[in-house]
């Protein structure tokens, strides 16, 4: 009986060390949660989540947000090194260049659950922001940002040119990419650092993200549909680079590779970018600007739509909290507060007057010509498990442009060959 009593007890004992095991585990003694949230954003993102977040403290009292920015250009590899070693954050940002990678490191969390929540109102998020997140029946992030590229331009530099600005030649369906390199063109004058240049195509030097839509718009392509062949080395892939190289060393009208004048500068007239860098334009009061969409060629405007999702990541300690966050963040409350800075996916916010109105916004006319009109045009980024080698051959090319090394032809005769390596 005795030894009966005693395994009985033993076995008691085990299940409540297990249990005390596994809440320490969940949660701390006094049951406060601690969550890592990561992004790339700047700190006017920062200052955005942490007011936010008050709300969402409001109902989870228990639970803290610790948000942690990594610059763009480290994030997934960053990410990749954290997963390796089993400490990934709880909630992070996703660009659309990371899913092929991500899904196959298998690192994302399932929340299909989340359809069928009927305060999360899943179906007033816009279906085809939705697609680079279903993998296999399942839903592995929700969008915050899906924006077209826009064109920046600085209307002061236009006035004082006597030239029609980009958003008045769109409304006559005349804004092509010929009528871009004029005016880029036309605004460059001056010498040394007092010199204002035209156009600046790249936001950093290894963002080669616009090139493509000049080769789209004529007719050519980066890849094959099934990413299996690289296609940019085509007539109308050398028509970019040399349109590239001309702007710079011919007509000294598009700012030198290196150098780090940008748009706010007053020194760049026309700079594209994605919506959410408006978030550093608003503030501009030395010269007035306005937006415009991408320029057109005789296939149409193919301005790159850039996709972010946010994640709830696998191994979290805390993954009923993290997506508690994850669900929040994509909620209404949630995206209308991203939408000053980011392209809502949810269509009620998307036609707000709250994201048309946001001081210091450009005319509600020209939000809707070069952002709302250009939603169901443009490109996708190519996605493939591999695409940090490629896109590291695709920069050592536009390198070697701006090095001289070699004319557009030889540059991307030597890119297809390395890509195709890749990619084969």
């Amino acid at each position: 009986m005795k030894k009966i009593s005693f395994i009985l007890f033993s076995l008691l004992l085990m299940l409540l060390l297990a249990a005390c095991s596994d809440d320490e585990v969940s949660k701390d003694d006094s049951g406060e949660v601690e969550l890592t949230f990561t992004m790339w954003g700047n700190d006017q993102h920062i200052a955005m989540y942490e007011e936010l977040l008050e709300e969402f403290y409001d109902e989870n009292p228990n639970i803290n947000v610790t948000i942690e920015s990594i610059p763009h250009g480290d994030y997934q590899q960053k990410l990749s090194v954290l997963a390796a070693g089993n400490e990934l954050p709880d909630v992070g940002w996703v660009a659309e260049r990371m899913v092929p990678q991500f899904v196959k490191n298998n690192i994302l969390t399932d929340i299909s659950e989340f359809k069928d929540d009927p305060d999360f109102d899943f179906e007033d998020i816009t279906p085809s922001t939705l697609d680079l997140w279903k993998h296999d029946g399942q839903l592995l992030g929700l969008p915050f940002s899906t924006p077209p590229m826009i064109m920046y331009f600085n209307k002061t530099m236009f006035d004082e040119a006597g030239l029609e600005t980009p958003i008045e030649l769109a409304k006559k369906g005349e804004w092509t990419w010929e009528q871009f390199e004029e005016a880029a063109k036309a605004l460059s004058n001056g010498e040394g650092s007092d010199r204002q240049y035209g156009a600046r195509l790249f936001y950093e030097w290894t963002n080669f993200s616009t090139m493509p839509s000049h080769t789209l718009s004529y007719g050519g392509a980066m890849f094959s549909d099934d990413m299996s062949e690289f296609l940019w080395n085509s007539p109308q892939g050398v028509d970019t680079f040399e349109m590239l190289d001309r702007m710079i060393f011919e007509d000294e009208s598009h700012v030198p590779p290196g150098e780090s004048l940008n748009f706010e500068s007053g020194q760049v007239g026309m700079f594209p970018f994605m919506y959410s860098y408006i978030a550093n334009v608003r503030g501009i009061e030395d010269f007035d600007w306005d937006i415009a969409p991408l320029p057109k060629g005789p296939e149409g405007r193919f301005p790159l739509l850039g996709q972010a999702g946010i994640v709830a990541f696998q191994g979290s300690e805390h993954p009923d909290e993290a997506k508690k966050l994850l669900k929040f963040l994509g909620s209404k409350t949630g995206i209308q507060a991203q939408s000053a800075f980011f392209v809502p996916p949810r269509q009620s916010v998307l036609k707000s007057d709250e994201f048309v109105n946001i001081p210091n916004n450009p005319p509600r006319e020209s939000i809707q010509i070069a952002l709302i009109d250009q939603m169901n045009n443009g490109y996708i980024y190519p996605l493939h498990e591999d695409w940090t080698k490629i896109e590291s051959k695709i920069i050592n090319g536009f390198d070697r442009l701006f090095s001289r090394m070699g004319t557009p032809q030889e540059i991307l005769d030597q890119m297809e060959e390395e890509v195709n390596d890749i990619l084969q």
